[in-house]
């Protein structure tokens, strides 16, 4: 696991070398990947979603549930890996979620949908912003 002072402070540059351009443009410029195009929206395997950019553990694969949006969605993170964040981009409000450690975009969340989940919140995130471990630490691609 990064740093998370030294993940924060990392240059555009420094980033770029670390991340793909699609991760660069989703982690660290906010951007949404397609709906659908994703490697986890149906992934279904146990173990551990961490942070692509500097492999914190974020979600476990237990509070990963299909919500049908397009997206992987979850409906709770660990405690105090994900900090949320008012956006108020494209005209609109909505919360947006990062990764504590390096800061890294993940997507948002929604409350209130109805999904028959313990939190009613649904946190929607962008597949390239997350890597698999399985229950033995091994980073696992989805198939």
């Amino acid at each position: 696991m990064a740093d998370a002072s030294e993940s924060k402070t990392k240059s555009d540059a420094e980033w770029r070398a670390i991340l793909s351009p699609e991760q660069f443009r989703v982690i660290r410029q906010k951007g949404t990947e397609r709906a659908g195009s994703g490697e986890y929206e149906h992934f279904t395997e146990e173990g551990t979603y961490t942070c692509a950019a500097c492999h914190t553990p974020l979600y476990k694969s237990a509070t990963k549930f299909d919500s049908g949006c397009g997206w992987p969605a979850f409906f709770d993170a660990i405690p105090g890996a994900v900090s949320r964040h008012e956006d108020k981009a494209f005209g609109m409000t909505r919360i947006e979620i990062t990764c504590t450690a390096c800061g890294g975009h993940l997507g948002h969340v929604f409350k209130g949908e109805g999904f028959k989940t313990p939190t009613d919140e649904r946190h929607c995130v962008n597949s390239v912003s997350l890597k698999f471990a399985d229950e033995n630490g091994e980073e696992v691609k989805s198939s």
